[in-house]
């Protein structure tokens, strides 16, 4: 096969190249390392900022007294009368306030619901829900004001080490469904106008309590 004067010159080119080792234009992206900066604070801090910047409602709590009272002052100013909630290690903590408002069905016409969490991610401001500890699929989504409530002893840095705590929680029975809730729904679809609570709550409350 002969091959043109042309042809062979670029040939012998591209040979050329090969023989001698190209370094990398930006080397530092290359390799296994993450890509995201280490903590430089408290977890809980940069949830709490992370959180509060998607337009979630963050309110730190010293003690579960803190709580019981903070919870049930938030009720009473915001007068919602009917409080859905079906996990009873939370409902052994309501005030008198909320307990007179607490609905255990009925979650269509319900004011707010209140939930426990797996838990927080840190980085992301993110709320790791699951079908084990969120009183189901549809409680944290159907309500239009969510609250949840978590443990300083909850909030992990990042995506994948809450993923593996929920691994090592729970083995090989792991929950129906898990959930990555950043802050309120919101879509910009239309137009790429921002709207909250289209597919979900449009308000999202977290209690997190010291532990």
């Amino acid at each position: 096969m002969n091959v043109s004067p042309s042809k062979e010159n670029i040939l012998k080119k591209i040979r050329k190249a090969l023989s001698h080792s190209t370094p990398l234009p930006f080397p530092q992206s290359e390799g296994s390392g993450t890509v995201y900066q280490p903590l430089q604070q408290e977890a809980e801090i940069e949830f709490a900022e992370q959180f509060t910047k998607l337009q979630g409602k963050f309110i730190f709590c010293i003690n579960r007294q803190e709580l019981a009272f903070q919870l049930g002052s938030l009720v009473r100013k915001q007068d919602w009368q009917k409080v859905y909630c079906v996990e009873e290690v939370l409902i052994d903590s309501f005030t008198p306030q909320i307990e007179d408002r607490l609905v255990k069905t009925d979650l269509a016409h319900c004011d707010v619901a209140i939930t426990s969490c797996e838990y927080l991610v840190a980085r992301t401001g993110s709320i790791v829900l699951s079908t084990s500890t969120a009183s189901g699929r549809s409680t944290s989504v159907y309500a239009p004001i969510h609250i949840c409530i978590a443990y300083t002893s909850q909030v992990v840095y990042d995506l994948k080490d809450a993923l593996q705590a929920v691994k090592d929680k729970y083995g090989n029975n792991l929950p129906s469904l898990i959930t990555f809730a950043s802050g309120p729904s919101r879509t910009a679809d239309i137009e790429k106008t921002l709207v909250v609570g289209v597919h979900g709550p449009k308000e999202v409350y977290l209690f997190l309590v010291e532990a």
